[in-house]
């Protein structure tokens, strides 16, 4: 067995770092220019925005990793023949790394856009680049040696925050326990009332910062007014939305994604997928996410993730041109919009629920969670896919997992293969009729540190000390940003499209997939009728293109006849 991981190991670092042929490289000149560098320069640096993929020519260059404490960790030595870039460079954003010329340098640097005409262009040469690309975002990730430094006692729900979202972004981080680090420790108490500092690769310190503020310090999202007209503007990072952009960007139309969390939806907090077409033994959500957000990169899609959207303006319809107003002020103009922002798990009627929500309260079950359970008994409401996928998952980590649902099984709403798991798995145990009634602790110190679950029919209370609760119950869609736009809703508040939406066309019926407003779409759980799974939400997404297509062919052909 050790030989075995030794032989993947090393496969793996070969796919990570190919040395690039005399003929591979001759084929990429045309997409770059010729740099030198003197010996000492640096060639790119951790936390500004990167130039490209450098391929090199002629001399090695040094790279290492530098966190924001000043760290640096040496990760190799490259030369002739080698390439420097991992994901991060498909669009232009910041570097993870250092790089310092170790002697005289020659180099063929490819800028981001270019990088991207290449991959598409040369595809046996482009396949082996894309996959060193995501290794190399792997391994970083994994090292905890690049990336912000959240310093913190690492159980508080501040920093456990912070580590989801950087995780469901796929950007790495690490951790500085400030209650076993004395350094750590002090630099908390220099900045007075902080519970949690966050040093990013730039230098820059944030205090308690929100997942925003963190994500400008990082690079992740940009400042830039964006005035262009886009094709498409997908509203939701899900499987439907980046769905949608992987075939729209594919086919030449121009697009660009917003999503206020991150890529993947609750989807992308699925631990296993093992019902999606061509994966017989599973994938990670947020595996699958990840990769379709590399695809659509790829294709040229622009990401402003996260960034919350206020309103859509839908007053420019009949002329082909619509507006989104997001949070921060900046207005995008776009031909068509692809309502893709899914929907959220329901709060159920408890008390004080949303004391305890992010201090013991979760509405996603990852490996961060799956540790802090460790030996634990919790409890997990819900009887969907969701929940239980989430619950073969804790299983793994916890002492036992009480799965709370309303009804008298699981048979209603979830698929059998995750039925006969969850009846095979002896530290699951099932509660039919049972419901969340009462929460016990103190949310500001203690956290969670028990609650009450109440049978429906015979009224049995049971007391559990359940500090950690999982809710996967019902649905809401993520549609407020559609208040100020006629876009019409099923009672429940889900986009309605096809011959549902139909009134708000009078010369035509609306495509299968339009709203009730011409050119506005709704794909995947935001929309009314939707199978709710994964498969379906893609399925959606590559056949609203069609549609999207249609309209503006048809939007064009008015404007001509105006003209």
């Amino acid at each position: 067995m050790a030989d075995q991981v030794r032989v993947e190991v090393e496969t793996r670092r070969h796919q990570m770092f190919p040395v690039l042929s005399h003929a591979d490289i001759d084929r990429m000149r045309r997409f770059g220019t010729v740099q030198r560098y003197a010996q000492g320069d640096c060639m790119f640096r951790a936390g500004e925005p990167g130039l490209g993929m450098f391929v090199l020519l002629d001399g090695y260059v040094e790279i290492t990793q530098r966190d924001g404490l000043g760290h640096i960790v040496p990760i190799g030595r490259q030369g002739p023949g080698q390439f420097m870039a991992e994901i991060a460079q498909l669009s232009g954003r910041p570097s993870l790394v250092d790089g310092h010329a170790d002697t005289d340098v020659e180099a063929l640097l490819i800028p981001p856009e270019q990088l991207r005409a290449l991959i598409i262009a040369e595809a046996d040469l482009g396949e082996r680049l894309v996959r060193a690309l995501i290794l190399r975002r792997v391994a970083l990730i994994e090292s905890g040696a690049s990336g912000p430094v959240l310093i913190g006692p690492p159980d508080t729900a501040d920093v456990r925050r912070l580590q989801n979202f950087l995780t469901r972004n796929g950007h790495p981080y690490q951790v500085v326990d400030s209650t076993q680090e004395a350094d750590a420790a002090a630099l908390l108490e220099q900045y007075g009332e902080a519970t949690l500092l966050v040093a990013c690769p730039n230098g820059s310190v944030l205090m308690n910062p929100s997942e925003d503020a963190l994500a400008r310090c990082l690079g992740m999202i940009d400042s830039v007014a964006h005035d262009d007209l886009f094709d498409v503007v997908v509203v939701g990072a899900g499987p439907a939305g980046l769905a949608t952009a992987v075939y729209a960007a594919s086919e030449g139309l121009r697009v660009i994604v917003l999503d206020c969390r991150s890529y993947g939806g609750q989807a992308g907090a699925s631990a296993r997928i093992e019902n999606y077409l061509g994966f017989p033994t599973g994938i990670s959500g947020g595996a699958l996410a990840g990769r379709a957000y590399v695809q659509a990169q790829k294709f040229g899609v622009e990401m402003l993730i996260p960034t919350e959207v206020a309103s859509l303006d839908c007053s420019g319809s009949a002329k082909g041109e619509m507006s989104i107003q997001l949070a921060d002020g900046r207005r995008l103009r776009g031909r068509t919009i692809v309502i893709a922002s899914g929907a959220r798990y329901r709060r159920p009627d408890v008390p004080r629920l949303r004391e305890f929500e992010g201090r013991g309260i979760w509405y996603w079950a990852s490996a961060l969670e799956a540790r802090t359970c460790a030996k634990q008994e919790v409890a997990l409401v819900g009887g969907g896919n969701s929940a239980g996928q989430a619950a073969v998952f804790l299983s793994q980590q916890a002492a036992k997992v009480n799965v709370l649902v309303r009804g008298p099984s699981l048979a209603a709403s979830m698929s059998r293969y995750l039925i006969d798991r969850i009846e095979a798995t002896p530290n699951i145990e099932l509660h039919p009729y049972t419901e969340l009634v009462t929460l016990r602790g103190d949310p500001l110190t203690t956290g969670l540190e028990g609650a009450t679950w109440r049978h429906r029919r015979t009224k049995e209370e049971y007391d559990c000390p359940a500090r950690n609760i999982f809710l996967f119950v019902g649905a809401e869609p993520e549609t407020g940003w559609l208040a100020g736009c006629e876009v019409a809703t099923d009672r429940n508040g889900f986009v309605l499209t096809g011959a549902a939406a139909s009134g708000g066309f009078p010369a035509r019926p609306a495509a299968p997939l339009e709203s009730s407003v011409p050119g506005v779409f709704a794909v995947g759980d935001v929309r009314s009728g939707s199978v709710k799974r994964v498969g379906g939400a893609i399925g959606e997404g590559a056949a609203v293109v069609a549609q999207i297509h249609q309209h503006l062919a048809a939007t064009n052909a008015a404007s001509l006849s105006r003209a």
